[in-house]
């Protein structure tokens, strides 16, 4: 079984700038250092007081489509790529600084984002991370979607992707979750909609300031006006997701999780699940 590692901050402030497919707005984040045990920690430095979201599952707005967390009338929107971007990269404690609502989408994936972290670099801190693991098998289903979670030696990952007949088709695919094999396999894969969806999005004011060059939009013959990265995109970029949001977990995660077309609300129900059974079996070290 592996080991708890010592936990990980910034050794300096990363900043990335952009601005929010949904609102369009312009943001600014700062990925600032911060204390052992104080996991993640969104801050909305432009409010007044600075008030601020810890990265909790318990915090998750149910909205479609992306990641959104609240305390009371404060929220931050999309932050997926930001959360996969720090566990892929081991990030564990960090204060998130934003000027505005919603993360900044850069490229659609996370790769802009964890090119900054590169940049800050990371230091070990004095403390152990807490790791939370499978024990027994857990399938959660909802609405022809599938997340399993069982007991693994490592953290792996795989998503099955299904879109029928059509651009995307079904693709499938799996990798055992480092550093390494984060950076080199999913921080690059961006975001993907189909053509009529964009179109039904932007009727509605949303998204008007992305173009087919921010993010991957699907036609019949395939992404228009772009080109992919992988020749799979689209479910390495389900699994960037999936990392993301698994990092509501707040510590590291020792298992096995394969989903099979699924989103933001089953992924997520998937650690509240697991964080209960966590808490019922072992009282002494439940998330807090």
């Amino acid at each position: 079984m592996n080991s708890p590692r010592p936990q990980r901050t910034l050794a300096d402030t990363a900043a990335v700038s952009g601005f929010g497919y949904w609102s369009s707005r312009d943001v600014r984040l700062e990925l600032r250092p911060a204390p052992a045990n104080s996991g993640v920690t969104f801050v909305r430095g432009d409010l007044p007081g600075a008030p601020r979201i810890a990265v909790d599952v318990s915090h998750r707005q149910d909205v479609p489509r992306r990641t959104n967390l609240a305390i009371g009338n404060t929220h931050v929107e999309m932050v997926e790529h930001v959360l996969a971007a720090l566990a892929g990269l081991r990030i564990d404690n960090c204060e998130v600084w934003t000027d505005a609502p919603e993360m900044p989408g850069p490229d659609g994936s996370s790769w802009p984002i964890v090119e900054a972290l590169l940049g800050a670099g990371a230091v070990e801190q004095d403390a152990l991370r807490r790791q939370l693991v499978i024990e027994e098998p857990l399938r959660i289903e909802w609405d022809g979607a599938v997340v399993i979670a069982e007991p693994h030696d490592g953290y792996r990952l795989e998503y099955q992707l299904d879109y029928g007949e059509g651009p995307i088709g079904r693709q499938d695919f799996a990798l055992e979750l480092s550093a390494d094999s984060f950076l080199a396999e999913i921080a690059r894969a961006r975001t993907f909609i189909l053509q009529h969806e964009a179109e039904w999005l932007r009727e509605r004011g949303l998204g008007l300031r992305a173009t087919n060059q921010d993010l991957l939009v699907f036609g019949a013959a395939g992404p228009i006006d772009n080109e992919l990265r992988f020749a799979d995109e689209c479910v390495r970029h389900k699994t960037l997701d999936l990392v993301g949001d698994l990092a509501l977990a707040g510590c590291d995660l020792v298992g096995s999780f394969t989903a099979y077309r699924s989103g933001h609300k089953l992924n997520s129900e998937m650690v509240r699940q697991l964080l209960a059974l966590e808490a019922a079996r072992h009282p002494e070290s439940s998330h807090a």
